[in-house]
């Protein structure tokens, strides 16, 4: 049967309808079952002591007082731990030239950041723990540090890493084109430089893992707030030296993610490893003051940016000089290298040029690490992108919405190649534009800010068109040296009573996956979602697959799970014909019945069928297929990524006494392909908003020169509130991905891909015509004061 979804009155028709979350009302009775909330027999908690120096020997450590305290049964050191736990290298072999230590679980001879672990304390209860933790003496020996990325590669700035011979972590140049050319023959050339603070995830749940060792049984089983069951367990199986099936992972309910949680962590390591020793279940809770010095951080950048045009305002060419700085290590298995690496691949990538060299520095440095955080790179390229075209606009006095259409893809350009060698199999930036002009009235909009100049109020508008990259094939990471997969699985079966269960390798971080797979695998069988139950995030339980990352769960395990309950369909309707006496090409299933296909006459509900398959089989004919349990895996393999694509706007206002800005209005016209549940996707892009306009406007962490953290509590550092956000207006345009049947690609990132660049582009345009202009995010009054000549240094 081929499944028509742009026919909205088709039967089962459940792909592109809101339905509602399965898990929802179980989640706001507070009724979820998280890490922090599993209790087992003979638990214990381990506390970390970690590094109060950036850079540091460790020259000795007595645990004598910890262990007479009270309820504290251990204490282990980074020799400890590594004699059960090998290290880890975070590099990848597709990254050429990324280089990267050993990283133990606890630190051995040295420290090398502040918040690193150095110490675990295991007690009987978690306050207990802290406790003799706190009892712990450290000695230090303080060694030079190394803090600011730009000055990293200088020959008078100490060698973090001595074997590594330099600062240097990795460096990618991709030149495509004549670009010298191009420049010199430009009749307007932009130049600015950008800044992006380093910022975090502050996830609504900080980082869990329980984990449990029975010798016995020779199995280890992890209770693990992470985006990758599979992924951890190949991790822990193999630096804890176990057999991958002897190993199993179970995911349950994630209070967010963001990227946060699809890292190896040492800390998280180290209480595996713990479990391993003791030979009992040992908890890790991360509390809200470590997470900001071990969760990873991410998108500190600094870039300089030149764009080249024509007198029409047509794009010749790009220059992209990226530095960024990733901490002591490359972070395992994904590496710290990525976000840099996508700076180079995206930017300029709405755009339809001929010319394009880019560069990232990846430098080792003193701070906490930084990795993969949603959007990775995203929003960096996005900016400086978006950024130089407005002011190439502005300079050559051409409106910023028409500046994007002279020079942005043409929708019947496809399948195309940007000059970074990015492959597009089919995107909508011309719709795209055209139907967020509609949507924000845009002439309107423009009338609106001249009148309230004239008022002596100061606004701006900003557009941001961006693409995302989705549905990673195995060129990701197949060809790297982790063992991340790309392929996910979904087994679909149906029981005696005619209900379905779905085992999908696709996790839940509180994004939707399971209502998203109930509609899918509703639509596929031929059953109402509510008949469809939903498990996942537990490697014992569900077939392999990656996991939840890159925005990835729909459309490659939306596939998986469409392909399963297609088959599972097909199962169904054989031994229906069998107990039927017709053809099976003349029945189908709707709402839960076996029915003709020509009048949709009612012939059997699936649970008759159920019940003579599983108790009364003897009465089918022999040798008839009567497996009403189907697997199917799924991996893209035309493309390296499905690309999706849209644009964003701001309307902001600026006070130019404070420098405050006041977020009035924002817009996204976003392309996800097929839109499965249209309440999620929707829910997406403005959750992706608030973290872009969180970047854009509040969040950065602050280091001194010395590598210690300055505003590392909720006190200090600040995250978007609902109170600041303005209204959000989303839309869509569906390109379908050709590649798939269900045409799905992710949606996860592409809100906080151009959020600060649409925001940063209308502050712009609210201060040019008195002479201001911002570009290091984010964008604080003192920032906007200081372009305003306000402030003083």
């Amino acid at each position: 049967m081929t499944l028509d979804f742009g026919n909205p009155d088709r039967p089962n028709s459940y792909i592109g309808k809101t339905v509602p979350r399965p898990n929802a009302a179980r989640l706001v009775q507070g009724r979820g079952a998280y890490v922090d909330d599993m209790v087992l027999p003979r638990m214990v908690h381990v506390a970390f002591v970690r590094s109060p120096h950036a850079h540091a020997a460790i020259t000795g450590i007595d645990a004598t007082a910890a262990l007479a305290e009270p309820g504290v049964l251990r204490v282990l050191t980074g020799a400890d731990i590594a004699a059960v736990c090998t290290p880890w290298v975070g590099v990848l072999a597709h990254l050429k030239g990324l280089k990267s230590p050993p990283q133990h679980a606890l630190a051995m001879d040295r420290a090398v950041w502040v918040g690193e672990p150095v110490v675990a304390v295991v007690a009987r209860t978690r306050a207990e723990a802290e406790d003799g933790a706190a009892l712990v003496e450290v000695d230090y020996d303080p060694l030079p540090e190394v803090t600011d990325m730009m000055t990293a590669l200088d020959a008078d700035t100490p060698v973090l890493h001595a074997d590594m011979g330099d600062n240097l972590a990795f460096r990618r140049l991709h030149d495509h084109g004549d670009v010298d050319a191009a420049f010199a023959a430009a009749h307007t050339v932009v130049e600015a430089r950008f800044k992006t603070g380093r910022h975090t995830g502050v996830t609504l749940e900080p980082r869990s893992i329980l984990v449990d060792w029975k010798p016995g049984d020779g199995l280890m089983t992890a209770w693990h707030a992470t985006q990758a069951p599979h992924m951890m367990q190949v991790v822990l199986a193999k630096h804890l030296d176990l057999p991958e099936s002897r190993v199993r992972v179970i995911c349950g309910d994630v209070g967010g993610s963001y990227g946060i949680k699809v890292h190896i962590y040492p800390d998280e390591i180290a209480t595996a490893a713990i479990a391993k020793i003791m030979a009992r279940p040992v908890k890790f809770v991360a509390d809200r003051l470590e997470s900001f010095t071990t969760d990873i951080h991410a998108r500190d950048h600094e870039v300089t940016g030149r764009i080249a045009c024509n007198a029409d305002g047509k794009i010749l060419a790009f220059d992209i000089d990226d530095w960024t700085a990733i901490g002591a290590y490359s972070v395992y298995p994904r590496t710290s290298a990525i976000e840099g690496n996508q700076v180079v691949n995206l930017c300029g990538g709405p755009y339809d040029f001929a010319n394009y060299r880019a560069q990232t520095t990846v430098v080792f440095q003193n701070k906490t690490p930084t990795s993969q955080y949603r959007a990775v790179g995203h929003p960096v390229a996005v900016t400086v992108t978006e950024g130089l075209v407005d002011m190439a606009a502005a300079k050559l006095g051409i409106d910023p919405i028409e500046m994007r259409r002279r020079n942005v893809f043409a929708d019947d350009a496809y399948p195309a190649v940007s000059p970074s060698n990015m492959r597009f199999e089919g995107l909508s930036h011309q719709a795209s534009l055209q139907k967020l002009v509609d949507l924000m009235g845009y002439d309107a909009l423009r009338a609106d800010q001249a009148a309230a100049r004239a008022r002596g109020i100061v606004r701006g508008i900003g557009i941001a068109s961006f693409i995302e990259l989705t549905n990673p094939s195995p060129f990701m990471y197949g060809i790297g040296g982790a063992r991340i997969s790309a392929q996910d699985g979904c087994t679909v079966r149906m029981d005696p009573d005619g209900s379905i269960v779905a085992a999908s390798s696709v996790t839940e971080q509180g994004q939707g996956t399971e209502a998203m797979l109930s509609q899918i695998v509703a639509e596929g069988v031929g059953v109402l979602p509510a008949q469809v139950r939903i498990v996942t995030g537990d490697t014992q339980a569900t077939p392999y697959g990656g996991g939840t990352w890159a925005s990835r769960g729909a459309g490659i395990g939306g596939e998986a799970a469409l392909q399963a309950a297609r088959a599972l369909r097909e199962a169904i309707l054989t031994v229906a014909g069998a107990m039927l006496q017709c053809e099976p090409a003349t029945l189908d299933i709707r709402d839960g019945s076996v029915v003709d296909m020509a009048d949709g006459a009612d012939r059997m509900p699936l649970a008759e069928l159920g019940r003579i398959v599983y108790f009364r089989g003897d009465t089918l004919p022999k040798g008839l297929p009567r497996e009403l349990v189907q697997t199917r895996h799924y991996t893209p393999a035309d493309y390296p990524f499905a690309f999706t694509n849209g644009v964003q706007a701001s309307y902001v206002e600026v006070d130019t006494d404070t420098g405050d800005v006041k977020l009035l209005k924002h817009w996204c016209v976003e392309d996800c392909g097929r839109i499965i549940n249209p309440q999620l996707v929707d829910e997406q892009i403005r959750g992706g908003i608030v973290q872009g306009l969180g970047a854009a406007l509040f969040e950065e962490l602050h280091y001194d020169a010395e590598g210690q953290l300055l505003n590392g509590s909720l006190a200090d550092y600040l995250v978007p509130m609902a109170g600041e956000m303005p209204d959000m207006i989303v839309a869509h345009v569906e390109t379908p991905t050709l590649e798939s049947t269900l045409g799905a690609k992710g949606a996860g990132e592409a809100g906080t891909a151009g959020a600060a660049a649409a925001v940063m582009n209308a502050i712009n345009d609210a201060l040019r015509p008195i002479g201001g202009e911002v570009t290091a995010m984010p964008f604080t009054p003192e920032r906007v004061l200081r372009a305003l000549g306000k402030l003083q240094d």
